[in-house]
């Protein structure tokens, strides 16, 4: 494997993560330290730093010594040797984290400092393609191996900027006692791509928002009503998703991910078309954004079908 520079992480708000919000959104902690990463090379255990491969003779903050000495990275080094004993893993392992020295930020815990905090897992194959494991993918395998990694802070499903904020407000994550939030959040969409057809993540920076909003909530998961979601919920059946893959399965006399488009376009259609006037009967003649509407259908589609996907 070859290094590759971690992804920039876009301000929510801008067109790199238009839509970013719609459907499921984990929100993290952003740390204030600096950014690494490691993966194998003939057998050997790899790191970098956001912009370049690590030696012991151009290290970041003490990084690259600090994998080679520091019993920390056990784990890690364990994973990387025992990855194939995970049957869903096919590819090879990188790991993105953040190694927490003082930069602006001097509020963490004592206990915090010189520790490298797991951000992302990516798999990456042959073919140069690569996926982010999920979340919920890549925490059970981190705690396997005693590897610590950064948890979510609140889910929050169709969200807006000001749920976001009162997650912002929560984030006191390896912050000391009474020593206010941390310097930002992450917000993570693992259905999202954008206009471009890149995965990204976006970021809301503390010091960046002015408004004063209401206490965060106490709830794990945060929801805000969308009436597209609603229309998702009660009109886009699971029965309807699998009648559709059904008849183009015997339409093309069976199936290949070349038909997921015309899946995904055809529900589309026929949920518009077909349910238009039950939607506007049951919802009281509702506005409707058709954009976030299909990309509720797609997330949907994708739940129903996980094995096409």
């Amino acid at each position: 494997m070859e290094f590759k520079e971690y992804q920039h992480i876009e301000r929510f708000g801008t067109n790199e993560v238009e839509g970013i919000e719609t459907g499921t959104c984990y929100c993290f902690p952003k740390l204030d330290g600096t950014n690494a990463q490691l993966f194998i090379r003939n057998s050997e255990i790899v790191a970098g730093s956001r912009k370049r491969e690590l030696t012991l003779e151009k290290d970041n903050a003490g990084f690259y010594r600090s994998v080679l000495e520091d019993s920390q990275f056990d784990g890690i080094k364990k994973l990387f040797k025992e990855k194939q004993y995970f049957s869903d893993l096919k590819g090879e392992l990188r790991v993105y984290g953040e190694f927490l020295c003082p930069h602006s930020l001097r509020t963490y815990k004592d206990s915090a400092w010189r520790k490298f905090y797991v951000i992302d897992v990516v798999e990456e194959f042959e073919d140069d393609t690569y996926r982010y494991l999920s979340y919920d993918e890549y925490k059970p395998i981190l705690e396997k191996y005693d590897i610590e990694y950064i948890p979510y802070i609140k889910i929050v499903k169709n969200g807006d900027y000001a749920c976001f904020l009162k997650v912002l407000e929560s984030n006191n994550y390896l912050i000391k006692d009474g020593e206010g939030v941390g310097e930002g959040i992450v917000i993570k969409n693992y259905d999202y791509k954008n206009k471009y057809g890149r995965i990204t993540w976006a970021k809301i920076v503390t010091s960046e928002f002015k408004e004063k909003h209401t206490k965060p909530m106490g709830t794990s998961t945060i929801e805000r009503q969308m009436v597209e979601q609603d229309i998702v919920d009660i009109f886009l059946t699971e029965a309807l998703i699998e009648k559709t893959y059904a008849k183009i399965v015997t339409e093309r006399e069976g199936w290949s991910s070349k038909y997921i488009p015309q899946l995904i376009e055809t529900i589309f259609h026929d949920l518009v078309v077909e349910e238009s006037y039950n939607i506007i009967k049951k919802l009281k003649n509702p506005t409707i954004n058709y954009k976030t509407l299909r990309t509720l259908c797609i997330i949907k589609i994708k739940e129903t079908k996980k094995e096409l996907f």
